[in-house]
């Protein structure tokens, strides 16, 4: 079973965005003990004007963002999941433009804030958030346990892929 479905809405398809996204959601599931509950996430990578469409259709708030997660299950809901068969875990769209400038802005490989925004929405499918400050260090600690254990660390100074 693959626990990525990835779709490319009006950007141009990369290997390596795949790549970065594949090896981290393995990660995520793994370290959440979630490999073998038949789940899988989609993943729409896409530009940001397409983001800020579905932002304010969804969320209703008109700005163009980085990445949204549209969650299937509750928290709870989770802990005791049985599917006979495959089912979505939640959705990510996430805008490849953003990641590009924020990486940028932060001073670190495209790859990091990539696999940022991949880490951070898989956690909010999970039903984690960072609203309150003591959910927001619980999900910090979560989000930094997969980049580390991934070697993924901030401030790089390479560009691992170029527009």
């Amino acid at each position: 079973m693959d626990i990525l479905e990835l779709n490319y809405l009006d950007i141009e398809e990369k290997k390596e965005y795949q790549n970065i996204i594949r090896k981290v959601l393995e990660k995520c599931f793994k370290e959440e003990k979630l490999e073998n509950k038949k789940l899988y996430v989609n993943v729409v990578l896409t530009n940001s004007k397409n983001i800020k469409q579905i932002n304010k259709k969804y969320r209703n708030i008109d700005k163009e963002t980085d990445v949204l997660s549209f969650p299937m299950y509750e928290k709870e809901e989770l802990d005791n999941l049985e599917l006979k068969n495959e089912d979505v875990l939640g959705d990510m769209v996430i805008s490849i433009e953003k990641v590009e400038s924020q990486a940028k802005e932060y001073g670190h490989s495209f790859e990091r804030e990539l696999a940022y925004m991949v880490v951070h929405s898989f956690y909010h499918l999970l039903g984690y958030d960072h609203i309150k400050s003591n959910e927001k260090e619980i999900m910090r600690q979560k989000e930094e346990n997969i980049l580390n254990k991934l070697n993924i660390k901030r401030n790089l100074e390479r560009n691992d892929i170029k527009k």
